[in-house]
């Protein structure tokens, strides 16, 4: 819709007209597209562009770096390397408190949801523990609605650009395969194993992420990086373990389905790396900006869908669902998500948990994916993984509808502590030395 003729520009937005890159012309795009009446959102769009400009030339005047070369890849990537933990490469030091500071408060976060999906799909459960595979469903294809509505809103708003999605759409068709392949894995596996084995064999996720880091982000990892990434999964292990039968539960199921679980977390590891490769891509693509996360969320989550539906007839049969009575076992799901007609009896409880689930676990792709995009898939996956022995207590409360509480396990208070002493060795400061590596480099 375009604007009115009025030349008059909001007092918000003068402040823009006076603002200059060091050592370049203002780009007037922005001033003039508002003053003449362009529509409204390529207005915002020149607007952001503008503001995007100014602030990626002040961090570089911040950090003193030079102005992109042909071997701008390389040093970005070498920028990459060398970047301490929870530290963005290529900005200043006061500009690196304050991208601390952001992480700090973005694993924060991720901690929260991550301990509040866990719970929230438990109690999703008691409702639909009939139609598991339904509430799977009704996730994935739900979220690509969802994700691509918010896509519009902030494309209209102007956060979102023509260039973020033009680019190349070939590393979201291979994260939407990869998420697929993933969710089919862990859901065969995990038909077969029981539910406390299957946290600790999530702790390969962390190692997969190390090695897949390490060979195609080319990141050096330190030895207080690598031994705090060792002592938060012993500490998972020691507090889910103990007391669980995990041990007699790898003996019944014998070796495929644990190596079919492995294989799961791998994939997983696989797509978050992925996902980094393609924010470090678009930063180069962009001329210095960032895609925005829901193109990747939006993206992504369609092809997934789209794997997802192929691989429907594998998926039902995993489950026991024949594939010719798949639309009946939806439309009774639905019945009992919604609580209403005759199949509604024992879902109490239904639609406000399932939703709720749903919301949360939303919250938690969105936070993680933001978390990822700021520090780094090792990163996001150890702020992932802290919420899972909170997760344990928290079914050591009063929950509604889970009936009588769980008792903690006898190692929770010894894994606890491992998994916070991993965490804090893997965060400690590193002296600054990258300038010098460098340096050495370019002679």
């Amino acid at each position: 819709m375009a604007s009115s003729s009025s030349p008059h520009v909001s007092t918000a937005r003068q402040p823009l007209r006076q603002l200059r890159i060091p050592g370049e012309r203002a780009n007037g795009a922005a001033v003039v597209a508002a003053v003449l009446g362009v529509p409204r959102r390529e207005a915002r769009v020149a607007l952001r562009a503008h503001a995007r400009r100014i602030e990626a030339a002040a961090w570089s005047a911040a950090a003193g770096l030079e102005p992109r070369t042909n071997s701008g890849g390389r040093r970005r990537g070498e920028a990459a390397v060398c970047a301490a933990p929870g530290q963005v490469a290529g900005r200043s030091a006061g500009v690196g408190r304050s991208a601390g500071m952001e992480v700090a408060l973005a694993t924060a976060a991720v901690v929260a949801m991550g301990t509040g999906n866990r719970v929230l799909y438990k109690l999703a459960l008691v409702p639909l523990r009939q139609y598991p595979f339904f509430l799977a469903q009704f996730a994935t294809f739900g979220y690509v609605v969802v994700y691509f509505s918010i896509l519009y809103l902030r494309y209209q708003a102007g956060t979102v650009t023509d260039e973020m999605l033009s680019l190349p759409q070939k590393p979201f068709i291979l994260v939407g395969l990869l998420e697929a392949l993933a969710a089919a894995a862990g859901m065969a596996a995990g038909a077969v194993l029981s539910g406390a084995s299957i946290p600790i064999l999530s702790q390969t996720y962390l190692v997969w992420q190390l090695l897949l880091s390490a060979i195609f982000l080319k990141r050096r990892y330190k030895v207080n990086e690598i031994t705090g990434c060792f002592l938060v999964t012993v500490g998972v292990v020691i507090t889910v373990a103990s007391g669980s039968g995990a041990g007699a539960s790898f003996q019944s199921s014998g070796i495929l389905w644990p190596l079919l679980m492995i294989l799961s977390f791998f994939l997983q590891a696989a797509d978050t790396v992925l996902k980094e490769i393609i924010f470090i891509d678009a930063a180069k693509n962009l001329k210095g900006g960032s895609v925005d996360l829901f193109v990747v969320n939006s993206y992504g989550s369609a092809y997934q869908a789209i794997f997802m539906c192929l691989l429907l007839p594998f998926l039902s049969k995993l489950w026991g669902i024949p594939f010719h009575l798949l639309p009946t076992y939806i439309r009774d799901g639905a019945a009992c998500f919604l609580n209403m007609g005759s199949l509604s009896s024992g879902c109490e409880g239904a639609p406000l948990l399932p939703l709720l689930f749903v919301l949360v676990n939303m919250g938690f792709n969105i936070s993680l994916l933001h978390l990822l995009k700021i520090s780094s898939a090792v990163v996001s996956c150890l702020a992932s993984t802290f919420s899972v022995p909170l997760s344990i207590y928290a079914f050591t409360l009063p929950l509604p509808y889970i009936g009588v509480a769980s008792t903690l396990p006898p190692g929770f208070v010894a894994g606890a502590v491992v998994l916070i002493a991993g965490l804090l060795l893997y965060s400690l400061p590193q002296p600054q030395n990258c300038g010098k590596t460098l340096d050495k480099r370019n002679e």
